[in-house]
C-alpha cells in the first residue's frame, strides 16, 4: 500500500492542495478536518484499495469530496471509478478535481444511487460516511453484479451496524460479510467492511 501511495504520490498531493486551498470554502470539509486530512481523509480513503478488483468497474457512492472516490481513482489508474453525488456544488468539485488531476478513469453522476440505472453494472460499490449498513446495503446491492463487492469504510460502531443490517444484508444476497481492520501509515487503523453479492 506504501508503495502505491508513493507512486502515485504527486496526484494525491495536488488534491490535497486542492482540498486546502478551498475545501473549507466550498463547505466540503470542516476547518477542524483540515490539520487531519492527511490521516483522516486521504490515507484512510486508500483502505479499499487492497479489497478491489485490480481492473473493471467501481461505483463510490455519495462521493461527495472525493473520499473514497478521487483517492482511488489517482491509485487505481486501470480501473473505471463512477462518482455518484447528488448535490450539485459536490458534483462541480468533482469535475474541477478530477480535470485537474487528468483523471480520465473518472465517470460523474450527478444523482443519488437509487436512481442510477446501470443495474448490477459495477464489480464493486464503495462508500464512506454515507448511511447505516442496513440502508448502506439497501441502495448499494442492486448496483453490484453478482459476485461483485460492497467495500464500505466503518467507523467503531460497526459490529452494532452489522447485526442490525445482518437480515437485510441476507435478503439483498450480500454474503461472506467481513470486517476487515486495515492498519495504514501514518494513520488510525480503518475498519472496512466487505460483502459479496451472490
Amino acid at each position: 500500500m506504501a508503495e502505491l501511495f508513493d507512486l502515485h504520490f504527486g496526484q494525491i498531493e495536488h488534491f490535497a492542495g486542492m482540498l486546502a486551498d478551498e475545501g473549507e470554502l466550498r463547505g466540503l470539509i470542516g476547518p477542524r478536518e483540515l490539520p487531519r486530512l492527511w490521516s483522516r481523509h486521504l490515507v484512510n480513503s486508500a483502505a479499499v484499495v487492497p479489497f478491489l478488483p485490480s481492473t473493471g468497474t467501481v461505483a463510490d457512492v455519495g462521493s461527495g469530496a472525493g473520499f473514497p472516490g478521487i483517492v482511488v481513482a489517482c491509485l487505481c489508474p486501470d480501473l473505471e471509478i463512477h462518482l455518484i453525488e447528488p448535490m450539485e456544488r459536490r458534483v462541480s468539485w468533482l469535475s474541477e478535481v478530477s480535470e485537474e488531476l487528468g483523471l480520465d478513469n473518472v465517470v460523474i453522476h450527478h444523482r443519488r444511487a437509487e436512481e442510477l440505472h446501470q443495474r448490477e453494472a459495477f464489480d464493486a460499490v464503495t462508500a464512506r460516511a454515507v448511511a447505516a449498513m442496513d440502508k448502506l446495503a439497501r441502495f448499494t446491492a442492486p448496483l453490484i453484479r453478482r459476485g461483485g463487492t460492497l467495500v464500505a469504510l466503518k467507523g467503531a460502531n460497526v459490529d452494532a451496524e452489522l447485526e442490525k443490517s445482518k437480515y437485510v444484508l441476507k435478503r439483498l444476497h450480500l454474503v461472506e460479510v467481513e470486517v476487515n481492520e486495515v492498519s495504514l501509515p501514518d494513520s488510525e487503523s480503518t475498519m472496512v467492511v466487505t460483502a459479496r453479492k451472490a
